[in-house]
């Protein structure tokens, strides 16, 4: 099996594939008698047709190293993955080579971020690392298929650079 190294998450790594949401800076605007920062428009929402719908996920956490068989992608619509607790999670994605994913990468998010895959991606599934593995998944609602899987000849082998050598 080939291996992929997991690599800290940044917007500059991320971008072919998406972005990188979370609270750096200063926020927009404080609402909330000053209690809160808002931080606007973190994500570029990009649907095709449809509507733009959020639903909860709740995924079996994953140890490392991880098993990459399969990536999927949405050609109708980008889509979030938002965690609902203070926890880092795993995210793959892959660039598209002629219609197939090329080679993957992976990344390992901060507690407080969230992404959003930009429409057509290709990626890996929801990865918890950590408990409880809930998340909001901000997407495309809508009729017809929106999504396409992969699956690898030989599965890659993800994780930490000290782990794989």
């Amino acid at each position: 099996m080939s291996e992929i190294v997991i690599q800290p998450i940044s917007k500059a790594a991320f971008a072919p594939f998406g972005e990188v949401l979370d609270c750096a800076g200063d926020p927009d605007k404080l609402i909330n008698q000053g209690l809160c920062g808002r931080y606007d428009d973190r994500a570029t929402l990009d649907l095709s047709d449809g509507r733009a719908g959020i639903s909860l996920f709740r995924s079996e956490v994953r140890g490392l190293p991880y098993r990459l068989e399969m990536v999927e992608r949405h050609p109708d619509g980008s889509q979030a993955f938002i965690p609902m607790a203070m926890v880092p999670f795993l995210v793959i994605a892959a660039p598209d080579e002629g219609g197939v994913p090329g080679m993957p990468l992976a990344f390992e998010t901060e507690a407080g971020q969230a992404i959003n895959f930009h429409r057509g991606t290709w990626h890996g599934v929801l990865t918890p690392l950590h408990a409880p593995g809930l998340f909001a998944v901000v997407d495309r609602i809508g009729p017809g298929a929106n999504l396409e899987e992969h699956w690898f000849e030989k599965p890659y082998v993800v994780d930490r650079r000290e782990t794989l050598g």
